[in-house]
């Protein structure tokens, strides 16, 4: 990418000039030709995005406009240098996800813990764990609780106890702060090395 020094008139230029479109994304200045407008009609998947920006565009509207949601972004977005209104959109735009379940730490038993890793570029927010029979039978549902690090890193501790070699499939889903949600799975058989 090519770097040049404007005149510190410039560094105060936003929106068009011309051909030119001035950007300013913290201490930095971006300068860009405009986009000429097609002329050909969109295809449908080129309208399926737009709806889904569209929707984007809404949640960082309705977020911004909370004052706590407002605060979270803002403070995020400095330490990023960035705009908050861009790091809405962009989180609404990107689920979060998940490793496989870590079970070395569960055998069936109270106590025993599910580790869960998530990624998300601003942050989980919940994390539910499901536990089931094989045969659909639930066994427990619950939240798991964040490291406390910003880590991503949850851990679910059981409650209900699963006799030895009981087949079960067991759910986490995390979720970001737009309602975004990715699911993980495993269907290990109680006691056996996971």
């Amino acid at each position: 990418m090519t770097k040049a020094r404007l005149h510190p008139a410039l560094l105060e230029f936003h929106g068009a000039m011309g051909d030119m479109v001035f950007k300013k994304r913290g201490k930095k200045v971006y300068v860009s030709i405009k986009a000429k407008p097609g002329t050909s009609e969109p295809s449908d998947a080129q309208l399926a995005q737009r709806k889904v920006f569209r929707k984007a565009i809404g949640y960082s509207k309705s977020a911004l406009a909370d004052e706590t949601m407002r605060a979270f972004y803002e403070a995020l977005a400095e330490v990023k240098e960035t705009t908050a209104r861009a790091l809405c959109i962009g989180d609404y735009l990107k689920a979060p996800t998940m490793d496989d379940l870590d079970l070395s730490k569960y055998r069936g038993n109270v106590g025993d813990r599910i580790l869960i890793t998530t990624y998300d570029d601003v942050g989980v927010v919940d994390v539910n764990v499901t536990l089931t029979r094989s045969d659909g039978t639930p066994i427990e549902t619950g939240k798991a609780v964040e490291d406390g690090d910003g880590s991503g890193d949850w851990v679910y501790v059981a409650t209900v106890p699963v006799p030895l070699g009981t087949d079960i499939f067991i759910s986490a889903e995390a979720f970001d702060r737009p309602g975004n949600r990715t699911v993980t799975s495993a269907n290990p058989v109680v006691g056996e090395r996971n």
